[in-house]
Formats: structure tokens, sequence, C-alpha cells
């Protein structure tokens, strides 16, 4: 594999400043300044150091083929959570016992310190979810307009439970966050199938 600094070489890095996109009808200062940038190594060593954080591994206790039950043990559905984008997200790949599916994708924001989640559900429900490691467990909240155009606040929290298990607690808000009401209380249990 060519090293990444021989493809900079031959191909210069361009580079925006960060920060908000610019406001609607705002014309951009000009076009992005090229930094000339230099790594050792090969495109696949940096892209697995840059993966390679502790941040990046905080949610790695929900990785694996999941068999999913409610509080009384009835199956929910079948989940597998896998390392994508060279170990840079998370992706998980829901089946429901009711026939309905869904996928998320997961991954930490270095900018922001923040863990951020897309879900995209069968149903037509899109989640946009951010938030961070509180003591063992990972709380992601954001929220949704309801059919009806409502806004309804999300808070799902991921916990590891001793033998492997992991319990995935969805709340949700329609007063504002004043009150709160369970959507979903899965447990995921390691499947070997």
């Amino acid at each position: 594999m060519a090293s990444l600094a021989a493809l900079l070489v031959a191909f210069p890095l361009a580079v925006a400043p960060f920060g908000p996109p610019p406001a609607p009808g705002d014309a951009p200062a000009g076009p992005p300044e090229a930094v000339p940038v230099a790594f050792t190594g090969t495109l696949s060593d940096t892209v697995a150091a840059a993966c390679a954080t502790p941040e990046r591994r905080q949610f790695d206790f929900w990785l694996g083929r999941w068999t999913v039950v409610d509080t009384a043990g009835r199956e929910l559905g079948r989940s597998e959570i896998t390392r994508v984008s060279g170990g840079c997200g998370i992706l998980e790949h829901w089946s429901g016992s009711d026939g309905v599916g869904g996928r998320s994708l997961n991954g930490y924001d270095p900018q922001t310190g923040k863990w951020r989640q897309l879900w995209v559900g069968e149903g037509g429900l899109l989640l946009r979810l951010e938030g961070s490691l509180r003591g063992r467990s990972m709380v992601l909240s954001g929220g949704h307009r309801s059919r009806s155009g409502a806004m309804v606040l999300d808070r799902i929290t991921w916990t590891p439970r001793p033998g492997g298990e992991v319990r995935q607690l969805w709340e949700m808000s329609r007063d504002g966050g004043k009150s709160w009401t369970t959507a979903f209380d899965g447990l995921y249990r390691p499947s070997s199938s």
C-alpha cells in the first residue's frame, strides 16, 4: 500500500476552517486553503491510530450479536453491533420480532467530546441523538417530531450488566422533559446465532 505521505505529494489536502456552516446567502470567503500535511507510515496505520483512542472505545461493551428480551424474558428481536469505517464507527443492525427493523450509525466526535447516533427505522422514525459516557452507562438524547408534529424528547441509556449483557432503556418525554415514559426496555443477551 502506498504511504499517505506519497499520496499527499500528488494530492494536497484541502482543509476549511471549523465552525458553523455559512448562513444562507453568505458567499464563502474563497476556496479552502491547501495545507501541506506530513505523515509517516501507511494510510492504514494512520487511520488505525486515529480510531484507537480510549474515547472511541467507550461504547465497545455494546458490540456483538444479541438476542434482545423484555423485562419478562420475551424475545423482542435480534441485533448485531459491529465496528465499521476502520474502527471509527459502530453500526447496529436491528431485526425486531414484529418484522420491523432499523439501523443506527454511532461515532465519537472528538471536536465536541460527544457520541452521536443516527437511527433510521423501517417504520419511518429518524432519531438524531448525542451524549456521552456517564459512569458506566452511555446516555444519548435528542428529539424528534411525532406524526402529529409535536416535539418528543428521547433519552436512551445503555448499561453493561453482569454476564456480558447490556440493558437499553429508551425514555420519551412529550412535556419538555418534565416527565418521562418508557418506550423500550430491552436486555441484550449474547447470542450464538
